[in-house]
């Protein structure tokens, strides 16, 4: 009897490759810089996105491709160790998408392609060297700090206080996130300070909104805690820790940060970071966060 062809699709292994299930996160973090910058044409917003979207992709290509020979010895269900895809072909993907992606940015202007430009060194920085530095989700969080400002720099009014701030936060979930996801693949005693970091948020939300905002930035806050909370649960709360679901839940809680970044907006809007937190969640279903 022959054994069926398990393979999976050349589509597949691309949407595997480029962790695209968080992709909603990276239009979350879009939508958050451009609108506290005031929003503006429609026509750079959708440019905004395409670029962040290849950068992304690019930059998790960029990581399989340089994590090959470590995924070959600690974790091999990644496609290149699973003989899905060559080496060389994920080089040449990764080396087209973030050269297209960081052109799509730099199109927009002189201040957008200038955070564009971190966004893409701090992708490269932290795929080149995270395996064999400690402080590498540092180098992950700039990531999406750059991203949030390249956003706001879209925007009408351009780079503000509030913008910066929003990635300061976004900056510090990421790191917590990317602590915790070091445990995954780096075992050892698990520490609780990243938790620290991943209710930053709900501090600086609590300073910073005032009046109208108070309000909708307390609710949110406790939306956060509690999703925050529950996913964590996988990790502290059981004998046997599931760091992989608690990544996996952070990851699209990166979408209620944004939300809370923004509170106060319309329900449209709100609805909108709704939508896409829940397509975060339900892509995970079929296509790995991590």
């Amino acid at each position: 009897m022959s054994t069926p062809d398990t393979t999976p699709s050349k589509l597949r292994t691309l949407l595997i490759l480029g962790r695209t299930s968080n992709l909603p996160t990276v239009w979350s973090n879009c939508l958050a810089g451009w609108l506290i910058a005031g929003g503006g044409p429609i026509e750079r917003f959708i440019i905004l996105n395409i670029g962040a979207t290849l950068l992304y992709i690019g930059g998790m290509f960029l990581n399989d491709a340089v994590d090959a020979d470590w995924d070959s010895r600690h974790k091999n269900d990644r496609p290149i160790v699973k003989g899905h895809i060559s080496q060389k072909e994920v080089w040449i993907w990764s080396m087209a998408l973030l050269g297209i992606g960081a052109f799509f940015l730099i199109g927009l202007g002189k201040e957008v392609g200038a955070y564009g430009v971190l966004t893409l060194t701090f992708i490269v920085l932290y795929d080149v060297l995270h395996k064999g530095i400690s402080w590498s989700p540092i180098l992950m969080c700039l990531c999406r700090f750059f991203l949030i400002l390249a956003a706001a720099a879209t925007g009408t009014e351009g780079v503000n206080g509030l913008a910066v701030w929003t990635a300061v936060v976004m900056a510090c979930y990421i790191a917590g996130l990317s602590y915790l996801a070091r445990s995954e693949s780096i075992p050892g005693v698990l520490k609780f300070w990243p938790i620290i970091l991943l209710i930053t948020p709900l501090v600086l939300a609590w300073i910073i909104n005032d009046a109208g905002f108070k309000a909708p930035g307390l609710a949110f806050s406790v939306v956060l805690l509690g999703w925050v909370t529950w996913r964590l649960w996988f990790t502290y709360g059981q004998a046997t820790p599931q760091i992989g679901k608690t990544i996996s839940g952070l990851l699209a809680g990166i979408v209620l940060v944004d939300l809370l970044s923004v509170a106060g907006g319309t329900p449209i809007l709100t609805a909108v970071f709704i939508a896409l937190f829940g397509l975060a969640l339900v892509l995970q279903r079929t296509i790995p966060a991590t």
